[in-house]
């Protein structure tokens, strides 16, 4: 079995499981401190054991699993440090996977971003604080996959480390000022400068990692 991806061929077993367990993390469905066990994750993904065997020892090399033969892997939280650090590292890949769609962005891609931004904006007039931190992922990787698909994939592993009980897009005033960070993005992209379009994503990020560092976790 082998999964179709947006912008490139099948992904291969392993692959394809990665980049759901990925997905699943960032998306709050599997949350810090859950334990996965292989055959649990085979049967759910209709594959077997080996594949994730393998993601799951890639996703311990990257630093989001931690794994134990006997008692399966555990998806860790993240220290306060390190959740710095991640912003830091975040700020230069996407800064850089944005220069690059400014440089091959394509018209359907274009206009592909301007309606992930055109649909956030909608969820946030709307209220529905339940699809803001999908829809916000959805823009950023509209962007991304413009420019690199090697560098999307890059950023998508980072976005994993991301605890998703900690959304910042619940409070209104954080929601409006990141879409105004967003539209600025955008603005260079139309415009095209890479050097801006960098510059505005490296900030976006920065001041994202502000917003997290003022925002309360859950009781």
């Amino acid at each position: 079995m082998t999964e179709p991806t947006a912008s490139g061929p099948p992904l291969s077993k392993t692959a394809y499981v990665l980049e759901r367990l990925r997905r699943e993390i960032a998306d709050g469905l599997i949350k810090p401190g859950t334990t996965l066990r292989q055959t649990d994750v085979a049967k759910r993904y209709g594959v077997s054991p080996t594949p994730v065997r393998e993601a799951f020892r890639l996703l311990e090399a990257e630093g989001a699993l931690e794994y134990e033969s006997h008692r399966g892997a555990t998806v860790k939280d993240m220290t306060p440090q390190e959740i710095e650090d991640l912003y830091l590292l975040r700020s230069e890949v996407e800064g850089l996977a944005t220069a690059l769609a400014v440089e091959r962005m394509e018209d359907a891609a274009l206009d592909r971003i301007r309606a992930a931004h055109q649909d956030l904006n909608d969820a946030i007039e709307a209220g529905d604080e339940s699809r803001l931190s999908v829809l916000n992922r959805t823009l950023h990787f509209a962007i991304y996959e413009a420019g690199s698909s090697l560098v999307a994939l890059q950023a998508a592993s980072l976005w994993a480390f991301i605890p998703p009980r900690m959304t910042i897009w619940k409070d209104e005033k954080n929601a409006q000022s990141l879409s105004d960070d967003h539209r600025r993005i955008i603005d260079a992209l139309e415009r095209g400068d890479p050097y801006d379009a960098r510059r505005s994503m490296a900030e976006h990020i920065l001041h994202a990692a502000r917003l997290r560092q003022n925002t309360p976790p859950p009781a």
